[in-house]
């Protein structure tokens, strides 16, 4: 893996679970830490002001990977200290976000740096612990911490809970979440 990217990337922390509510964040993510990464293929076009990573994307910075089959990313044409300024980021292809304690899967992902929000759609599945939502939308924001899910999707379809497909209808938040033991 090679560090490419300048600070400010992907998450603070995928999310932690509070029962009946939106998914309230963890930890705050080092943005500022290195990004490095990984691919089969990259390409450079320079023109377009964007590299398009294929094959087994892998990103990591900090405690958080990124894994995708496709990534794109954007970045402003400015060169700041040697590194493009990353404007956003577009993952597909078996999207899966890991922290030490939290892995979010999807069919995309967006990370918009400018504001700072993550949106991973399609079929999303949160889990921590025994904790576990889907819906059709997780959409994360950097500088509160603060995640949702929801049930709609792209392009008008609904989240199915079934990790890599997407349906239409329902459009429902469901999930389990763990009761510790007691006396």
């Amino acid at each position: 893996m090679r560090s490419i990217f300048a600070p400010a990337f992907i998450a603070s922390s995928t999310a932690a679970f509070l029962a009946a509510a939106p998914v309230a964040a963890q930890q705050r993510h080092d943005s500022s830490a290195p990004i490095d990464f990984g691919a089969d293929h990259i390409e450079l076009q320079d023109k377009a002001n964007r590299a398009v990573l294929a094959g087994n994307v892998s990103v990591k910075q900090a405690d958080m990977t990124l894994n995708a089959a496709r990534m794109t990313v954007s970045y402003t044409g400015q060169v700041v200290g040697g590194s493009p300024q990353v404007s956003r980021l577009d993952a597909s292809g078996g999207v899966t976000v890991r922290r030490p304690d939290q892995t979010a899967r999807s069919q995309y992902a967006i990370y918009d740096l400018n504001r700072r929000v993550v949106t991973m759609l399609g079929a999303v599945t949160l889990t921590q612990g025994g904790n576990t939502v889907n819906g059709g939308r997780l959409t994360m924001n950097m500088d509160t911490g603060r995640a949702v899910i929801d049930g709609s999707s792209v392009a008008g379809s609904r989240g199915s809970g079934v990790p890599g497909t997407v349906s239409q209808g329902g459009g429902r938040v469901t999930g389990t979440f763990s009761v510790p033991k007691r006396n």
